[in-house]
């Protein structure tokens, strides 16, 4: 689905406006329409219905601000050890088979089915993003002949790096994704 797309815009958007366009439908169809063909008028509606509902249960199940907020804190707290450890154990929880790799592009390969994603994410904490990092795992996932490209951090994106995430098609995990990526809540710092 395009990202600008009306359904997916009324995805990102709170629930109830998807109901209401649907209400509106079915009571311009009463108004505008025949009575014999107002059940057809008002049938329109029933995709932003399904978008409603869709919308709904997303909200419904995504993690609140506070959760997120105080995620990201653990997360930014931990070392690199225990950060690769939370996310190589997110990603075998989302199913897919990791494989650690020595390289300087990229730390992991995950294997979901017959789609392999090199993922990167050393920089993880640093407080923005050049172009350069994506580039290199841009070359790591063309030379490996991966599927998908995914970068993780905590910091802000240049206009350049969001660009070329864009253009290569580069999936960046940050903020809000990432804290339901590695749960709701990120595994507690050892001593």
């Amino acid at each position: 689905m395009a990202p600008n797309s009306l359904f997916a815009v009324l995805l990102r958007s709170p629930w109830w406006i998807s109901i209401a366009i649907a209400a509106a439908m079915a009571g311009a169809s009463r108004l505008a329409l025949p009575a014999e063909y107002v059940v057809f008028g008002a049938m329109g509606g029933i995709p932003f219905v399904v978008i409603g509902v869709v919308a709904a249960w997303r909200q419904f199940k995504a993690p609140s601000e506070k959760s997120v907020v105080a995620t990201l804190e653990a997360v930014q707290a931990m070392s690199w050890r225990e950060f690769s450890a939370a996310l190589e154990a997110a990603l075998v929880r989302d199913g897919c088979t990791v494989e650690a790799i020595k390289s300087p592009a990229a730390d992991f390969a995950a294997t979901k089915g017959t789609r392999v994603s090199l993922v990167s994410a050393k920089r993880w904490k640093a407080a923005s993003l050049g172009i350069e990092p994506l580039r290199e795992l841009h070359a790591a996932t063309q030379a490996r002949e991966a599927q998908e490209s995914i970068y993780i951090t905590l910091g802000e994106m240049s206009d350049n790096a969001r660009r070329f995430a864009g253009e290569h098609r580069i999936r960046v995990i940050s903020g809000t994704e990432l804290a339901v990526l590695l749960g709701r809540q990120a595994p507690p710092r050892k001593a």
